[in-house]
């Protein structure tokens, strides 16, 4: 009930400002926190890293890692946050977060907003023991060699990150998918693989792709030693939608995307053979969709824009619910489970 009525009010702000508002109230006693979510069924190992669950926190929620310690006891396995880019840069003009109720969804245009690789690596640096954290890493807009920005916000959080993302799937900095194509890709992974040092780097990938751009992106990060690839950011398709704000430019995240993205996750789980640690990311608001990502060949899952519309102790309940579907279906483990259903989205 409180979590309900603390929704209804932060809905009648401007997206933005609620978000900021979600972040400070969980820095406060006042938010109700469930705490971590394990069970034997639940516990996967993403890339080497022990999780006590496979629901994750995607990127983008907590940009600017202010607020990592309190998100621990919201139930999730692990936590992405950033993106981080080498300086700080504010983004693109506000408003430019828009929730579409009527579809379950949200678009927005941040780019990249964020206090900088150095001011993030303090609050890092400083995180408790618990789940597993990672950081997004970026680009700044205006930088004249963006292959080098990735390598430098390696270089500066590799030791205080469990893992890192190379997120090269925004679709609100100019061109900036472009370095998904082959070459510029495995330039740009060779200067992070060499920035590294023992950290374990994933790959964030765009739902707006060809069956051949996917089998290409899955030889390079396979070529490259990425150790998992995250499947997927948000899209620029507008199909089916029925809100007044659909024309709104920008990435489009939730509901709408649980289908294409969890097509792209099937397609890399056949392209790599199962050999490549995925996580699932893209419209998921309930365990059966949890459930339907990691069936689809995903180790671990991700979300975010359901929260919007569900709350934070929406990662607690679907974890709690996904224990529950694998104990009804025979399932010792998310492992048995995972890849059981690549053939329903192919």
């Amino acid at each position: 009930m409180i979590e309900q009525a603390a929704l209804a009010v932060l809905n009648r702000f401007d997206p933005e400002r609620a978000h900021g508002l979600a972040l400070r109230a969980l820095r406060t006693p006042l938010a109700p926190l469930p705490g971590p979510v394990e069970s034997p069924r639940l516990g996967v190992e993403l890339a080497g890293l022990k999780l006590p669950n496979p629901i994750g926190l995607a990127a983008g929620f907590d940009k600017n890692a202010t607020a990592v310690e309190p998100l621990m006891q919201a139930g999730f396995g692990f936590i992405e946050v950033g993106a981080a880019t080498p300086k700080p840069q504010p983004g693109n003009a506000r408003p430019r977060l828009f929730r579409l109720k009527a579809d379950k969804a949200a678009i927005n245009r941040f780019g990249f907003n964020n206090d900088g690789v150095e001011v993030i690596a303090g609050r890092l640096g400083t995180r408790p023991d618990g789940v597993p954290v990672g950081l997004n890493i970026g680009a700044n807009k205006d930088s004249a060699d963006r292959a080098a920005d990735f390598a430098h916000v390696m270089r500066v959080t590799r030791t205080l990150v469990d893992f890192a993302t190379v997120n090269v799937s925004s679709p609100n900095t100019e061109k900036l998918r472009d370095l998904q194509g082959a070459d510029a890709l495995r330039a740009l992974l060779a200067g992070v693989m060499a920035e590294r040092g023992d950290t374990p780097v994933f790959l964030k990938i765009a739902p707006d792709l060809t069956d051949a751009e996917i089998a290409g992106i899955a030889d390079v990060a396979i070529e490259s030693g990425v150790q998992a690839i995250i499947a997927t950011n948000t899209t620029l398709s507008r199909d089916g939608l029925k809100d007044g704000q659909k024309g709104e430019a920008g990435g489009l995240s939730g509901r709408p995307l649980l289908a294409p993205s969890t097509r792209v996750l099937a397609r890399l789980y056949r392209e790599t053979g199962g050999s490549m640690p995925l996580v699932g990311v893209g419209g998921i608001s309930s365990a059966a969709d949890a459930y339907s990502k990691i069936k689809a060949g995903a180790t671990a899952v991700q979300l975010y824009t359901a929260m919007v519309y569900s709350g934070l102790s929406l990662a607690h309940r679907i974890a709690r619910g996904l224990d529950e579907m694998l104990t009804n279906d025979g399932y010792a483990s998310v492992d048995e489970a995972r890849g059981t259903q690549v053939d329903d989205w192919l």
